[in-house]
């Protein structure tokens, strides 16, 4: 009946991370730095959020 151990799939994981490395490329652009870079810093924060989070779930099983 109740799911002690919630399984999360890779979108959320991945919406979760991209939200997190937003707020930071938002500062940075505000601060001048250019557009593509912060996004490319940001895809690649997403990229590796999803790889921790795929690891973690292998440990566990």
């Amino acid at each position: 009946m109740y799911d002690k151990k919630p399984k999360k799939d890779w979108l959320t994981a991945g919406v979760t991370a991209a939200l997190g490395a937003g707020v930071v490329t938002t500062f940075a652009i505000s601060q001048g730095q250019h557009p593509a870079l912060a996004l490319g810093i940001t895809a690649f924060a997403t990229i590796a959020a999803l790889v921790v989070e795929q690891c973690l779930q292998l440990s566990k099983q």
